[in-house]
């Protein structure tokens, strides 16, 4: 059962972290707390496996990344963790995964990438799809961003 100081926490947590030097003190201040304690907790919270990883969401838009696309992959199962490995290491390459195939569906892997138009996007893909000896694949891309939020476990 988690208490109320770390519920406060998570629930800071789940917004933008501060851009500056000392972020934690700043969001201990918000709720009262030195930031030690926030730091402590916040170790505690990770040490329980609670809070796992921080990550960052970078607003692809915002940042001159006009055309993304989620490429679907046709690999075999024997090959599937070595070839993500693989492309997993191309910088315009953000995420990479592997997933069953649905019903009448043939991809199991994906891949999310970006970059300034759809041309590029094709370009890359290709390259990467001569990287690692793959040629079944599909281009899906993004027409409109619907919502791009995290999950909220707790409010302030």
């Amino acid at each position: 059962m988690l208490t109320d100081l770390e519920k406060k926490i998570i629930a800071l947590l789940q917004k933008d972290i501060p851009v500056v030097k000392r972020p934690f003190l700043v969001m201990a201040e918000q709720i009262g707390i030195t930031e030690d304690k926030f730091l402590k907790v916040l170790k505690n919270l990770n040490d329980q496996g609670i809070i796992r990883r921080f990550g960052a969401t970078l607003k692809h838009q915002k940042s001159g990344f006009k055309a993304n696309a989620m490429v679907a992959w046709k690999v075999p199962e024997d090959r599937v963790e070595k070839t993500g490995n693989i492309m997993a290491t191309f910088q315009e390459i953000t995420h990479c995964y592997r997933r069953d195939p649905a019903p009448g569906w043939k991809y199991n892997l994906y891949t999310m990438v970006h970059a300034s138009d759809e041309d590029e996007c094709y370009a890359i893909v290709k390259k990467i799809s001569k990287a690692v000896g793959e040629d079944e694949y599909e281009l899906l891309f993004s027409r409109k961003e619907l919502k791009k939020t995290s999950m909220r476990y707790f409010e302030d």
